[in-house]
């Protein structure tokens, strides 16, 4: 087997394995979402906010605490988990009309 057909074959099973993780991503986020949005429902039927900057602020610290546990830029981690919370915002506000 030439050098270059070996790189071709590892280059496809690297691949396949981010193509299996980007599939967890997917599904995880999809179930995340199914929770938040159980979440919204409640605080819309009890008159709650949909924000709370206190437990995002400890969600925040925590997420980078993992990230840097696992080796993955914390100011990354934090952009993608406040991408999320906003999104998460969004919907609650939509169950609060």
């Amino acid at each position: 087997m030439s050098d270059e057909t070996r790189a071709q074959a590892l280059l496809a099973e690297q691949r396949h394995h981010i193509d299996n993780l980007d599939a967890i991503l997917v599904y995880t986020l999809a179930e995340r979402f199914k929770a938040t949005q159980a979440v919204g429902r409640l605080k819309a039927e009890h008159a709650l906010p949909p924000s709370d900057p206190a437990r995002e602020a400890r969600q925040v610290e925590r997420l980078r605490k993992l990230a840097a546990d696992a080796d993955l830029d914390p100011v990354f981690a934090e952009k993608f988990l406040s991408f999320i919370i906003s999104e998460v915002i969004r919907h609650h506000e939509q169950f609060q009309k």
